[in-house]
């Protein structure tokens, strides 16, 4: 066999040599990536922990802040976790059937051209910077009324609206058209289809797109500022029409303060915001493994 045909044997043994390498040399390179992004989390969770375990315990989440308090008060952010758990409620409660809605009516509903108008709207939304809103929400609101957690509300329900929409949209979009065309060969109405078949299979995946959003506005400072900040309760207050004091304000005054136990409470609060956050997101994990998985089942 000449010298020509054995370099022709060769090429492709070479290529295939190469390719195996490129490809075992971005393997490494996307492990290296995920094991530096884990090793940023690690870091950002200890040393928010190491700088407020000192005021972590059940003062923080039962006693309520003192200002200019004179001597050794026990103080604590009681009246920030009210507050943040009214307002982010309430962003919730308007958010999420407004975003179910708006998905139901694209993926089963519209024509093409609205679905993709509808869809670019809400991509742009989600694009919006938080700080934005909240100086619309304050000019629509705020100007002339005041300050108040119902205002807040609004703006944390803007911002969560597009990331509800968005998730269902994809959630519905998973289930098989033979189940809406079975229901609608059986002379269902197509929205009775919708309630009664569709939206049943997806219940696993809009949960996990409104904990998601929650987790999303729950750290939010900037439309709160403008919203929900100025003239607020040192007590723990429930009531939406009055200002009320969030953890994310609270951690921005106390970081602001010069005394360093605010400082440390300010750590203790951050601490317990990103707990929560972590276990949210984990949680909307493991809610879209079972939505998919349900979906899946019914699929077969």
């Amino acid at each position: 066999m000449s010298a020509v045909d054995l370099s022709a044997l060769r090429r492709p043994n070479d290529r295939l040599l190469r390719r195996r390498v490129v490809n075992r040399g971005m393997e490494l390179l996307a492990w290296f990536a995920a094991a530096v992004a884990v090793a940023i989390l690690g870091i950002v969770v200890w040393s928010v922990a190491k700088r407020g375990a000192s005021e972590l315990n059940l003062d923080l989440l039962t006693k309520a802040q003192v200002p200019f308090a004179i001597g050794n008060v026990k103080q604590g952010l009681a009246n920030a976790f009210a507050g943040s758990l009214v307002i982010v409620g309430f962003a919730t409660a308007m958010a999420l059937p407004m975003g179910i809605l708006v998905a139901i009516y694209v993926n089963e509903f519209a024509g093409r051209a609205v679905r993709r108008g509808v869809g670019l709207t809400l991509d742009v939304l989600n694009g919006v910077p938080a700080i934005v809103i909240g100086i619309f929400v304050f000019g629509l609101l705020v100007v002339g009324h005041g300050q108040s957690g119902g205002a807040g509300s609004f703006a944390l329900a803007v911002l969560m609206l597009p990331l509800v929409a968005r998730a269902t949209i994809e959630v519905l979009a998973l289930v098989p058209d033979t189940l809406r065309e079975a229901s609608l060969g059986l002379g269902v109405p197509r929205w009775r289809t919708t309630l009664g078949i569709v939206l049943p299979q997806t219940i696993g995946g809009i949960v996990t797109g409104a904990v998601l959003a929650v987790a999303r506005v729950a750290g939010e400072t900037a439309p709160l500022l403008f919203t929900s900040s100025v003239g607020v309760s040192n007590g723990a207050a429930w009531n939406p029409a009055h200002a009320l004091q969030t953890v994310p304000v609270a951690i921005f005054e106390l970081s602001e303060s010069p005394s360093p136990d605010d400082h440390a409470r300010a750590w203790a609060a951050a601490f317990v915001l990103l707990l929560f956050i972590l276990f949210a997101s984990l949680s909307a994990r493991w809610l879209a493994t079972r939505s998919r998985r349900k979906i899946q089942r019914a699929a077969r």
